[in-house]
């Protein structure tokens, strides 16, 4: 259990209602010389990310064996969660709350996800955002059958950069639609070679991920020019939303709709879920959008109020005329979400990007002296993919026996990228954790 001091405010409080004066009186029947008149010595404060290591570090000591060094990303992500999100996030009313129906009795929900929308509305750079999704890869699949219905073009176009995963939704979305669905290859430097578009016509959209799944930044101002060419709508994905705390934002670069990830932004890994699908787009699609929007009103008297203000799903309107039949309300993921954006703010956001950013690069330069192979020179945020050195087939296995993850194999989605790792390193990885994995390389 977190440990939660009381202020002094609070102690003075205490003291009146025992009727002392001070701490102090309190020991009054101790003997003196039983009592430490001293301060104690202790060492200086620490910050929770240092004392969750320390603690981590004295677990180490008592533990049958030690912990994994894991530096693994690929769509789910190791941050650290500040102490006050997870401990509100567990308030009874948070956890058990269900869709608003009521407004009257749902307020608290309500406001939660209105603020939700509008910080990540922000994040991503668009007009209105939703709270309704399961995960990315359902973010993306919903905005693309999104993209068909506004376009009423029946192919869509996604790039083979995009995570395997969530190909493999949207492929199972689409399966008994009809609609057809394109993939994009990639060039030599790790990005989407969106050239194959001047031979595809009639399509609904595209959609690119950045980062994307080989860590690397695409160019998606470059990207959206092309695809608006063509007359379709851009759609921008993402695995970890923390990037767009130093890159532009999808709505910035020219994306119609965005749609991701965020359990970057306070969810923990938890063995792979649960997880928070974020999808966002300009105003004038805020009819298309599937799941629920909470909107700010007023009531009678002239109170602020919240509501349900679209509810295009099938409880609500007819099953044929519903934007999505599979969203649900995912209000307790997209709390712990705004709480943590909130608690961090824009300046805190981006100093925690840049660390991630700076440290994959410090990760990614030792590998490179150490040996390694870094296939794609196109700048990346906190993952890269990275080839052992010459003769160092067994590596892999050999890291493992030494407690240390070394990313993950890369052979299963790409086999032509067989022998390639990709590696993340997030905030969490302290220095010592890189210089081992160095170490271990170079010996």
């Amino acid at each position: 259990m977190r440990y939660l001091p009381h202020t002094s405010e609070e102690i003075s409080r205490m003291l009146q209602v025992v009727g002392v004066d001070d701490l102090g009186d309190l020991f009054s029947t101790i003997p003196e010389d039983c009592r430490l008149n001293a301060d104690l010595n202790l060492p200086e404060a620490l910050t929770e990310w240092e004392l969750n290591d320390h603690m981590d570090a004295l677990s180490r000591d008592v533990a049958v064996a030690p912990d994994y060094r894991i530096f693994l990303g690929a769509g789910s992500y190791e941050h650290f969660i500040p102490a006050s999100v997870s401990h509100l996030l567990a308030r009874s009313e948070f956890v058990t709350s269900y869709t608003p129906y009521q407004p009257e009795m749902s307020q608290g929900t309500l406001q939660a996800i209105y603020e939700y929308q509008t910080l990540a509305a922000r994040l991503m750079g668009m007009d209105i955002a939703t709270a309704s999704h399961y995960d990315g890869a359902t973010a993306l699949a919903e905005s693309l059958l999104m993209a068909i219905r506004i376009t009423k073009q029946k192919r869509v176009a996604v790039s083979r950069l995009i995570h395997p995963l969530y190909r493999q939704v949207v492929k199972t979305y689409f399966e008994p639609t009809g609609f057809e669905v394109l993939e994009l290859g990639y060039l030599e430097n790790g990005t989407t070679d969106i050239t194959a578009l001047d031979d595809i016509d009639e399509l609904a959209a595209v959609a690119v991920q950045s980062p994307n799944f080989f860590g690397c930044i695409e160019n998606l101002q470059d990207i959206g020019e092309k695809v608006h060419d063509k007359k379709a709508l851009f759609i921008a994905t993402f695995t970890e939303a923390l990037a767009y705390g130093l890159l532009k934002s999808p709505g910035a670069q020219g994306a119609d709709i965005a749609g991701g990830e965020g359990q970057s932004l306070g969810i923990s890994c938890s063995f792979g879920g649960p997880a928070l699908g974020m999808l966002a787009s300009k105003k004038k699609f805020m009819r298309s959008l599937p799941g629920r929007l909470v909107g700010k009103t007023q009531d009678l008297e002239g109170n602020r109020g919240f509501v349900l203000t679209l509810a295009t799903r099938e409880q609500h309107i007819r099953r044929e005329k519903a934007t999505s039949n599979i969203c649900t309300n995912n209000s307790l993921c997209a709390l712990a979400a705004v709480m943590y954006m909130s608690t961090l703010g824009g300046t805190g956001i981006r100093e925690l990007a840049c660390l991630n950013r700076d440290k994959a690069e410090y990760l990614k330069k030792g590998l490179k002296e150490a040996g390694c192979i870094i296939p794609f020179d196109t700048p990346t945020f906190n993952e890269f993919v990275f080839r052992f050195p010459a003769g160092g087939e067994d590596a892999y296995s050999r890291l493992l026996e030494k407690k240390i993850v070394p990313g993950l194999s890369l052979d299963t989605y790409y086999p032509e990228l067989a022998g390639h790792y990709l590696l993340c390193v997030t905030e969490t990885k302290s220095v010592d954790d890189m210089d081992a994995l160095i170490r271990e390389f170079k010996s």
